[in-house]
């Protein structure tokens, strides 16, 4: 059996592994699906099956440990870790050519001998996010890897990988979550029953809301977003929809979210107007309202698409929100 504390793609994770034990699983493969489903679990699960003493990815035993780490080591026996890193949140190309990560850098390490029973397993944590130099510098070993070694490159966005990254590696889709399969793993990171209904509506078969931080912040930007909408000043009411400095995610990351957040907003108000159902049902009355309103919802969605394609400049965010808001303002009258 598996770890009970991972949940979500059974069949998918069965079907890996089963290629992994028969030796066909491809040495380069790019997991996509929308963001926090558990695609960079599922990566993981692989590897950690290798060391677990009972080769179920038991959680308990000592191969399982290091695995369960807080945050996760960068390098594990059989494991090297590449994520986005700085304000502008890249994998830059030291990561992959020097000694910014192992000795020698990750192209060597895949090299190496792996331990007997395992595989090498390079996992790229948000893809996307590859600068060109790095990008292009792993071209050569992922169209043919060492034998022994297997890419994992996990992405919420492959539209945003190169061309010539994304033909080299066998493509695994994820679905969304189902909700009740979602919330089994809310429930089993300790959310309780009475935040349930906001907790689905906000996280959408994703599990980007497990932390109580998170949720409470993308509640707040809801309320802030359809304070906005409805007329509120952008001065009173856009505290929650600035960038934290101190927080892990990287700028963009978080403009990305607050973003998200907006054409959700905009999209229900849209499905309201046509007689169907809103997704963000704990803020119905608020949206019904924006759904009544005289608002022009083409006009804000142009501004939101153009700020979207401008995150990766990391772009002044209180201009940029600033700018929405008036959009928004405009587009009612």
């Amino acid at each position: 059996m598996f770890d009970p504390g991972i949940l979500g793609h059974l069949p998918i994770r069965q079907r890996l592994w089963e290629r992994v034990q028969a030796g066909r699983l491809s040495g380069s493969l790019v997991l996509v699906g929308p963001n926090s489903i558990g695609k960079r679990r599922v990566a993981l699960v692989m590897a950690q099956r290798e060391l677990c003493f009972r080769r179920t990815a038991c959680g308990e035993c000592a191969g399982c440990k290091p695995f369960k780490s807080e945050p996760l080591p960068v390098e594990l026996p059989n494991l090297l870790r590449i994520a986005p890193e700085g304000k502008a949140g890249l994998i830059r190309i030291g990561a992959i050519r020097e000694d910014d990560l192992v000795e020698g850098g990750v192209i060597r390490w895949a090299h190496q001998a792996s331990l007997p029973g395992t595989h090498r397993w390079i996992l790229v944590e948000d893809a996307h996010r590859l600068n060109g130099p790095s990008a292009n510098m792993l071209l050569k070993i992922l169209e043919e890897p060492p034998p022994g070694t297997h890419f994992l490159l996990v992405t919420h966005r492959p539209d945003a990988m190169l061309q010539t990254i994304r033909s080299r590696c066998e493509r695994i889709a994820f679905r969304a979550l189902e909700d009740a399969e979602a919330w089994r793993i809310a429930e089993s990171a300790g959310w309780g029953s009475s935040d349930r209904e906001a907790w689905i509506a906000l996280a959408g078969g994703t599990l980007r809301y497990l932390d109580p931080a998170a949720f409470a912040l993308a509640v707040a930007q809801v309320e802030a977003w359809v304070a906005i909408a409805a007329g509120n000043s952008f001065a009173g009411s856009a505290g929650p929809l600035l960038p934290e400095k101190n927080s892990a995610l990287a700028q963009n990351e978080q403009m990305t979210q607050c973003l998200e957040l907006l054409l959700r907003i905009l999209a229900d108000a849209g499905r309201l107007r046509e007689g169907r159902a809103l997704s963000l049902t704990p803020w119905r009355e608020g949206i019904e309202a924006l759904a009544r309103s005289p608002l022009n919802l083409k006009a804000p969605l142009d501004h939101i698409h153009l700020a979207q394609r401008a995150l990766t400049r990391n772009p002044f965010a209180e201009s940029m929100l600033r700018e929405i808001a008036m959009a928004l303002r405009a587009a009612g009258n």
